[in-house]
């Protein structure tokens, strides 16, 4: 939904509202996926790291396709850059549960 259709509300008042949004989605979107892994015998850094880079491309290209396709949206390119972070993040906590996991 764009923007401009977000209820005015103290709770949406917040700095950078979506971009927290974007950094939460892309975020969980990537620790979602990389959990379903992490337990099993296909667990290592590089598939998690092949996770975090396909939910960016992902990111990306829904940027895009706000851009050319999608009616009342637009391309931001610090949306691409907060869901970047967010899949960042997520690939830190996989790849940090994941070693930890191996030691014990």
């Amino acid at each position: 939904m764009p923007g401009s259709d977000i209820p005015k509300s103290e709770l949406f008042d917040m700095v950078y509202f979506d971009k927290w949004v974007h950094i939460g989605m892309f975020g969980l979107l990537t620790l979602l996926w990389g959990y379903a892994f992490l337990k099993t015998r296909m667990s290592s850094v590089k598939l998690f790291t092949q996770i975090a880079v396909t939910v960016i491309i992902y990111g990306i290209a829904m940027e895009f396709v706000q851009k050319y396709f999608a009616y009342e949206r637009s391309f931001d390119i610090t949306d691409i850059l907060a869901d970047i972070c967010g899949s960042l993040i997520a690939w830190y906590v996989l790849i940090y549960t994941y070693k930890k996991q191996k030691v014990v």
